[in-house]
């Protein structure tokens, strides 16, 4: 690679850098730290929401898929699209008003203040699942890293490029915490939608259009249809597809972002900020996928997931070339720090601070933190360093568990009066059961984890909620203090 691609990745490395000892000085408390201080202005919020949730797969796995498997892996999109909508207009504004209202920073800790769990299983065991699906998620995204610089420079192998993307997400995480993350994710997607919006507009006009494109996949036998064909039943590949929109209201590091939001008028601007950056950035990266299925009838550098890689080194010169494969650095980091910082909270927050050391200072508690990042990110660096698995199966293993979790245990939480905390702990643990079982039994071939996962967490809920009918007065008395406050807060805003 030319020289002046590395001098692009150097400056883009000493300005993310640069983020996160800005915001180290200001980062005063472990609410600074973990949530910003719930701070963060309309723009930041969409952005870094976005941008955390859609990671390297937007622009490496999500091609690959469609260059390999053609019009029917639209279907993901689809349900990605949904789900968006969904979560910004639901849940959003429940969830900053809750958690504001029992004063909790975490999303473990959110469930045993909602649900009044006397027993602290619930803020324990679902700290375990993020701490394990995160490291999970976390190591898909280095693996990226690893793909990009091994295809990037030729002295880099794939193991060195785990390392080096790690090193410089694990500094300004360390320093800056949340702000950082969030501020750093702003400037990232900003980069990863001019990359999905130049790449494929250029590449699509070099091809030849759609006709070329059309010929090129009935060249190379790929689907044309919206109905998939071949292994597996149609109707559950599509289900399967759109199932990934019921994921959303599981992400622990989606749901901070809502959190963190500075009132409900700024999440309302986010919204349409958000969706209208996810439409276009899907809508590129679908095209990208399109228009290598004609630009290469082999696997770029032996591997889909790289169509992208290959179409900036041979569309561009080195010095735009390098900005937009920064954007592909930027999809994979925009989502690790984010993972790392959720899963560093669920160490420091439910660990550290309730069960090790109760009076830590604030000092204390964000350097535990800062250790908490390390540690986490050596596991995955650890996991990154086998690079069998595609990019999306990962992710789509650690979204799903997300989902299947914590995806009701949200819904429940924002919108029943009624449920007990037996219903919470006995809905998240049989969710994550049916997951890992479905999984490893070799049915997710068929059908997405996440479906039977999700709906072994509802079904369990239901049924304990029907078993255990005791009234509890806190638990309704502060969903109704809530339902009132954000009441208030809407008219406030209008």
């Amino acid at each position: 690679m030319h020289e002046s691609t590395l001098i692009t990745f150097v400056c883009y490395f000493v300005f993310l850098l640069a983020i996160g000892l800005y915001f180290y000085r200001r980062s005063k408390s472990i609410e600074d730290y973990l949530l910003g201080g719930r701070s963060m202005g309309s723009w930041v919020t969409a952005l870094s929401a976005q941008a955390s949730d859609m990671s390297g797969w937007l622009l490496m796995g999500l091609p690959g898929a469609i260059y390999v498997k053609g019009t029917p892996e639209i279907w993901i999109i689809f349900g990605l699209l949904v789900g968006t909508f969904i979560n910004w207009k639901f849940i959003a504004a429940r969830l900053r008003v809750y958690t504001q209202q029992t004063n909790t920073i975490t999303l473990p800790s959110f469930f045993e203040s909602r649900f009044n769990d006397p027993t602290g299983l619930l803020r324990v065991i679902s700290a375990v699942i993020i701490l394990i699906f995160f490291t999970v998620y976390a190591s898909a995204g280095l693996k990226g890293s690893g793909l990009l610089f091994e295809s990037m420079f030729e002295n880099v192998s794939y193991r060195q490029g785990v390392l080096i993307g790690a090193a410089v997400i694990i500094v300004y995480t360390c320093l800056g915490g949340f702000l950082a993350v969030c501020w750093t994710d702003f400037f990232q997607g900003i980069l990863m939608l001019a990359a999905v919006l130049v790449v494929p507009v250029l590449a699509y006009d070099q091809v030849g259009g759609w006709d070329a494109i059309t010929l090129a996949m009935q060249s190379q036998g790929i689907s044309t249809s919206l109905i998939p064909y071949g292994k597996g039943i149609p109707f559950l590949i599509v289900c399967s597809s759109l199932a990934w929109g019921l994921g959303y209201f599981g992400q622990p590091h989606i749901l901070t972002r809502f959190m963190a939001a500075k009132s409900l008028p700024v999440l309302s601007h986010s919204m349409i900020i958000a969706m209208i950056w996810v439409v276009v950035s899907l809508a590129g990266a679908t095209m990208i996928g399109f228009v290598g299925i004609a630009m290469y009838d082999q696997p770029p550098m032996g591997d889909a997931e790289k169509v992208l890689i290959a179409m900036i080194a041979d569309l561009f010169n080195p010095w735009i070339g390098g900005i937009l494969l920064a954007a592909i650095l930027s999809a994979i980091m925009s989502t690790i720090d984010s993972q790392l910082l959720v899963s560093s909270a669920a160490l420091t927050e439910n660990f550290y601070h309730k069960m090790i050391k109760r009076q830590a200072s604030p000092r204390q508690t964000m350097v535990a933190g800062r250790l908490c990042v390390l540690l986490i990110s050596l596991i995955a660096m650890i996991l990154a360093m086998n690079p069998q698995s595609s990019l999306l199966e990962v992710v789509a293993y650690a979204w799903g568990g997300f989902g299947a979790a914590f995806g009701p245990l949200v819904l429940f939480a924002c919108f029943s009066r009624r449920t007990t905390w037996q219903a919470a702990l006995a809905g998240m643990v049989a969710g994550t059961v049916a997951l890992i079982v479905w999984k490893t039994s070799g049915y997710g071939d068929r059908l997405y984890e996440l479906i039977p996962g999700f709906m072994a967490n509802v079904i369990t809920i239901f049924i304990f909620n029907l078993c255990i009918r005791r009234q509890n007065p806190a638990i309704e008395g502060q969903f109704e203090s809530f339902e009132k406050e954000l009441q208030a807060q809407r008219r406030g805003s209008e």
